[in-house]
């Protein structure tokens, strides 16, 4: 016989974070392991990211996915929950957003149409196509990692998180900062 029951990231009713369990007094059936007292900043070191996160580009300016690889790994330390989640899916969430923010930048220098190679007729830029598909993986993936975080984590993670740093980011780019 099969589980009864929505099955995870499936639809029905979003899980409650611990926090609030506990906060509501619901968590008779949670077990609760007291970590020792300490520097909450404290914990594993981060992983070496990978050289490709920071690879020049084409156009000579430097790939941003280490700095954002970088401060979701302290938003990871700060919940304590870096354990949980594996240094692969903090990477591909790292580049994903930071070629979403790349796509952008194309977007905000050549525009939102392009000439097409062989009529010349004006076309929709390839670049918004890819940056939508890349916004939507870049959600993808942040949605896996918050879950994470928001179903272990102790204390409130909805105050700051780095995808509010991302869209910071994004709207300064489009700016030309």
């Amino acid at each position: 016989m099969g589980k009864r029951g929505p099955q995870p990231g499936v639809g029905g009713r979003p899980r409650k974070a611990l926090a609030d369990k506990i906060q509501d007094g619901k968590s008779r059936n949670l077990q609760i392991v007291p970590l020792p007292e300490g520097d909450s900043e404290t914990g594993s070191e981060m992983p070496k990211p990978a050289d490709w996160l920071s690879a020049s580009q084409k156009n000579g300016h430097p790939l941003i996915a280490n700095e954002i690889y970088t401060d979701t790994w302290g938003w990871l330390i700060k919940h304590k929950c870096s354990h949980l989640v594996p240094k692969q899916q903090i990477e591909q969430y790292s580049m994903s957003a930071a070629r979403w923010i790349q796509c952008e930048q194309a977007i905000s220098e050549y525009g939102l149409l392009a000439k097409h190679p062989t009529t010349g007729a004006p076309i929709a830029s390839p670049y918004v196509s890819m940056a939508q598909s890349f916004s939507k993986q870049t959600y993808s993936l942040w949605a896996q990692i918050f879950a994470i975080v928001r179903e272990n984590s102790l204390t409130d993670c909805s105050n700051y998180t780095p995808q509010d740093d991302l869209m910071e980011r994004l709207l300064s780019a489009r700016k030309g900062k």
